[in-house]
C-alpha cells in the first residue's frame, strides 16, 4: 500500500464557511476493501487507509510523498466561477 492521493478538500455543502479548505490532504488509497461480515460496513485490513495527513502547501505534500517513496496522484482543485448578480435580476427577464 504505497499509493496516495494529494488533494485540497472542497467546502462542505452544509456550511458556507471555508475553514477546512486551506490545507492539502495526503490520503492513502487502499484497493483491498471488503464488507465486514458482522456489521455489513466497508472495512480494510490496512490501518494506513485511515490516515490523512495535512500539509500547508502542495509542494510540502509532494516532497513528503517523494521522500517516503510513495506513488502519488495529484488532484488539482477546480476554480470557482462567481457569477455576480443583483437581487433585481430575479425579476427582470
Amino acid at each position: 500500500m504505497n499509493k496516495v492521493k494529494i488533494y485540497k478538500p472542497s467546502k462542505t455543502s452544509m456550511q458556507s464557511g471555508i475553514g477546512k479548505t486551506k490545507n492539502w490532504i495526503l490520503e492513502y488509497i487502499d484497493k483491498k476493501t471488503g464488507i465486514n461480515p458482522l456489521m455489513g460496513w466497508e472495512s480494510s485490513t490496512h490501518t494506513l487507509s485511515e490516515v490523512k495527513l495535512e500539509f500547508s502547501t502542495k509542494e510540502n505534500a509532494i516532497k513528503y510523498a517523494k521522500k517516503n517513496k510513495l506513488t502519488f496522484e495529484l488532484i488539482e482543485p477546480k476554480e470557482k466561477k462567481i457569477i455576480k448578480k443583483s437581487y433585481a435580476d430575479n425579476f427582470i427577464k
